[in-house]
């Protein structure tokens, strides 16, 4: 058998062709956003054309990622439930920093740290749509003063999301092997049976039922 036979399908091409469709527009958002927050920035605008361009794609970009987000996390929200395994999984997360596997509980399809990530990810992605929407003054109508609440709000979710990926990001490369699943779709059995052995146990069972 050869190594490729051995490989364990974790994502789908749909799947990673929209993981990475969001990955481009948070990339975008990020730089028009920070273009637009401060004076000292607007001149990462160029980037998308000037500023008059900034302004117009910025929120059409964020709908986009949005649609994607959701599309990709409504596939995934069966995998992400947290149970009481993942309550303990997080109460060993120093153990797991220190690559300790003693009194780790094993992880599903996703650990107990991605699931957090999951939901943190839902409920600013939410944030941000609902606070984008007021601030869209070129189809929307609301009070300015709702707008001044609403461009703080829309400031400090999308600051908690940038954080929030640079630490997803990090995870990503610091467990060698898990941008390949990203990228191939794939993972290896030894990858699966380390980092993810519940999940990899019911793929055998599942493949021995095929």
């Amino acid at each position: 058998m050869t190594n490729e036979e051995q490989e364990i399908v974790r994502y789908t091409a749909n799947q990673r062709l929209n993981h990475w469709l969001i990955a481009l527009s948070f990339v975008l958002l990020a730089i028009s956003g920070l273009a637009l927050f401060h004076p000292s920035l607007f001149w990462l605008s160029n980037l998308l054309g000037g500023g008059t361009w900034t302004r117009i794609l910025h929120p059409f970009i964020g709908v986009v990622m949005f649609v994607s987000f959701f599309s990709f996390s409504l596939q995934l929200w069966r995998e992400n439930c947290i149970t009481a395994d993942d309550v303990e999984w997080l109460k060993a997360v120093p153990k797991v920093i220190s690559h300790q596997e003693a009194g780790v509980p094993e992880a599903g399809h996703y650990n107990g740290g991605q699931k957090v990530l999951y939901w943190v990810l839902i409920v600013l992605m939410l944030g941000l749509l609902a606070s984008g929407v007021v601030m869209w003054r070129a189809y929307f109508g609301f009070p300015v003063e709702a707008i001044r609440w609403a461009s703080m709000l829309h400031a400090l979710f999308a600051l908690i999301l940038v954080c929030a990926i640079i630490v997803h990001a990090y995870a990503g490369f610091w467990v060698k092997g898990s941008v390949r699943a990203m990228t191939r779709g794939t993972v290896t059995p030894g990858w699966a049976w380390k980092h993810h052995r519940k999940w990899y146990r019911k793929k055998l069972r599942d493949s021995s039922l095929k």
